[in-house]
């Protein structure tokens, strides 16, 4: 089926009647001055290399030509066809902490929007790699599948807020359980979780699920976010407050990520600067063997407006050859 890119050019085809409508006026004003000269049959005969029809010839081509120019300008396109196409990368599956914790603010704005700026930035230094998201607190879902549309990607990414997840809370362990699932099946060797997070771990043992990633090849890195110190969560206006009404102070837990790291044969990075800490573990991953990855992409539309465009001009070599003069030559 042909589509076009362009579509607003059509527009320019409503001309085609115009022309027709503004040569027959010109025609008919030509006549009424020809008509003031004299008898019209006497001043035929004063002109007869002139042709009456060429003029009309001429008209039709040129709007025939216009046809094919404006639709070339439209840029009609063919296609498209889903394609199968190989890559050799690794698969990285981020997973995001967006509990309430993240709306600390020792990150400028917060934790959560910095740390949603460092994966967009990730997504431009990744090549033929595939890339998953994660999102947990409480729960854990895949926010997107292993893909190499990183554009997508930071589509999704700028959806996310600490209301993705209605269940509060921080399950790491969850989290990991959820990236190794969302592997492809293709995928064996160059496989990496990222978690993000400032590993307040209240809900399960994080530990254990990134040993288990290890066991199936699966490295396991973390990046710590936030201070030791302990800062506030913002919440409604004021600051968070539990039951007793006293103000909630969300810590990062380095220990707790420290440990899952190792347990993970992966690295624990402190999130600091532009980076986040990202760059180091992107180097890691640049150093695993990579992989061959298929998947299947649609191939871009074929574009037609070349052929469209050659067309009007052939039509306007020939309309300049006829010119406005009776043929010389007769053949009967």
């Amino acid at each position: 089926m042909m589509i076009f890119a362009q579509h607003r050019f059509l527009l320019l085809l409503l001309l085609i009647p115009l022309f027709f409508i503004g040569y027959a006026i010109l025609r008919a004003e030509r006549n009424r001055r020809l008509r003031r000269l004299g008898d019209e049959n006497l001043v035929k005969e004063l002109m007869p290399s002139w042709s009456r029809s060429k003029g009309w010839v001429r008209l039709v081509l040129f709007s025939m030509a216009w046809f094919f120019f404006v639709v070339g300008l439209a840029r009609p396109q063919l296609g498209a066809k889903l394609e199968e196409r190989t890559t050799r990368g690794a698969e990285v599956m981020i997973a995001l902490d967006v509990s309430n914790s993240m709306l600390a603010e020792d990150y400028s704005p917060n934790r959560l929007e910095r740390a949603k700026l460092a994966i967009s930035r990730l997504t431009d230094r990744l090549r033929d790699d595939r890339i998953g998201l994660v999102i947990f607190a409480g729960t854990s879902f895949v926010q997107l599948p292993v893909t190499t549309d990183y554009i997508s990607a930071k589509m999704f990414l700028n959806n996310i807020s600490t209301s993705s997840v209605p269940v509060q809370g921080t399950a790491i362990g969850e989290a990991i359980n959820t990236c190794i699932r969302s592997f492809s099946a293709q995928s064996e060797k160059s496989r990496v979780i990222i978690v993000i997070t400032d590993g307040e771990n209240h809900e399960d043992d994080a530990v254990a699920a990134a040993r288990d990633a290890a066991s199936m090849g699966i490295k396991v890195y973390t990046i710590g976010v936030g201070s030791t110190g302990g800062q506030p969560i913002p919440f409604e206006g004021g600051l968070l407050k539990d039951r007793n009404g006293d103000i909630v102070v969300t810590r990062l837990d380095e220990a707790t990520l420290r440990e899952i790291a190792r347990e993970g044969g992966g690295a624990y990075v402190h999130a600091t600067g532009e980076e986040f800490g990202l760059n180091p573990i992107i180097d890691d991953i640049r150093r695993l063997e990579a992989e061959e990855l298929s998947s299947q992409v649609f191939e871009a539309y074929d574009e037609q407006y070349m052929y469209f465009f050659a067309a009007a001009l052939v039509l306007l070599v020939i309309e300049m050859l006829i010119g406005r003069r009776k043929a010389r030559r007769q053949f009967f």
